[in-house]
């Protein structure tokens, strides 16, 4: 007999200021600093979502400070 249970629990996508994603819980109040970006699932299906919009895995502020050296 198998102790697995499967994992009912819906999931939202949350992003912090430096737009990095991740998941939630969507029954409990979100962590300071995150923001829900209006994605809710199971946790395959908004795992899949951030693969599909999170294309640039650095920070905000490193991109930032990146893309600022590379103008001077």
């Amino acid at each position: 007999m198998s102790d697995e249970r499967e994992d009912t629990t819906v999931y939202e996508v949350v992003v912090n200021h430096e737009e990095q994603y991740s998941i939630w819980p969507a029954d409990r109040e979100l962590p300071l600093g995150w923001n829900a970006v209006g994605k809710q699932g199971s946790k395959q299906d908004c795992l899949d979502y951030i693969k599909e919009v999170w294309t640039d895995m650095r920070p905000l502020s490193l991109r930032q400070r990146m893309e600022g050296s590379g103008q001077a």
